[in-house]
Formats: structure tokens, sequence, C-alpha cells
């Protein structure tokens, strides 16, 4: 008999104006082309339950792919505290270097990459021992966790995956090993 499968399908939600202007993001909703895109979408993935980060953007990403969601704090966006709203030029350039550099710094009321890779760890963890199908909707930071934890790199390498907006990464878990299917694949 073999061991039962988890596959989960991570989509990043679709295109806000902090993306297209290069914002830290708050919780704002689509903008405009995220409403365009997201309605020209057609290939709805097969899922067994459809789970969505708390945010606006998230959410109504989510409701494309179904009416039974469920929002699951784990997985929001990093919080990017005070400097929500801010470009990276906006901030000292010490801040943004370390920001950059070390995985343990946090952001001005925010959470660093090292307590958003524990948060997704541990989601992962509970997510993996569900067999079927899971679609999650979430922020591209969270998908770039995901895809750094199951192929057991280093945090540093968060900053070295591009996850667009509504795109696909597939990754499947058997016999309590995770392997990558695909990466930030487009819908559209």
């Amino acid at each position: 008999m073999s061991a039962p499968v988890t596959r989960l399908i991570l989509v990043s939600h679709a295109r806000t104006d902090a993306m297209r202007t290069g914002r830290f993001p708050g919780d704002e909703p689509l903008d405009d082309a995220g409403l365009r895109d997201l309605a020209a979408v057609t290939d709805i993935p097969r899922a067994d339950r459809v789970l969505s980060g708390p945010e606006t953007r998230s959410v109504s990403t989510s409701r494309i792919f179904g009416s039974d969601i469920s929002v699951e704090p784990a997985l929001a966006d990093i919080d990017y505290g005070r400097w929500a709203g801010l470009e990276m030029t906006d901030l000292p350039d010490a801040d943004a270097m370390a920001w950059l550099g070390d995985p343990a710094f946090v952001p001005p009321g925010g959470e660093s990459l090292v307590a958003l890779f524990s948060r997704v760890e541990t989601w992962l963890s509970a997510v993996g021992s569900t067999p079927g199908r899971t679609l999650a909707v979430t922020s591209p930071a969270v998908v770039r966790a995901v895809v750094v934890l199951v192929l057991a790199a280093p945090v540093s390498s968060f900053w070295r995956i591009d996850v667009s907006p509504l795109t696909r990464t597939a990754v499947s878990r058997r016999g309590g090993a995770w392997t990558v299917g695909s990466v930030a694949r487009k819908f559209v």
C-alpha cells in the first residue's frame, strides 16, 4: 500500500497597486489589471479544499477558485509593520541592507523572515498531514518561503525566487518528503 499524497497548489494573489508601484503592501484590494487578469483565468485547478490568506487581495483572488473558502491566518503575508506603503528607496540604507541581508531583522512593528519561515513551516507541516489537494491563495512571500522550506535551502535563498502575481506553484508530499513540481507558473 502506498503512502497517501498531499498535493498543494499555492496561488500568488492577483496584482495590486503596491506590486505595480514597488511598495511594501498593506491590506489593499486588487488593482484594475489584477481584476482583469483574474477574470481571464479559465484553467481552474481541481482542489478538495481552498484556503486563503486573510488579506483582502488574497480573499478576492481566492473567490475564483470556489465559494467554500477557509481563511487561514498562517497564510498571511509577511508583516511589514510601519514599512507598509513605503518603497525600498524610502528606507534608510542601513535598514534596507539589514532587511535584505539579515533574516532575523525585524522591520519596525513588523515580522522578520525567520518569523515568517517559522509560521509557514508549522502550517506546511499541518497541511502535509492532510491527504488530497489543497489550493492556497497567498502572497508571493509565503510562496517563496514554502519553496525554500521544501528544498531545505537556506533562508537567504528567499530573495532568489521570483513569484509574479497570479501564478501557481505546486508541491507535493508522499511519505514525509516534499517535492517541488513547478514554481510560479502563469495562469494567464
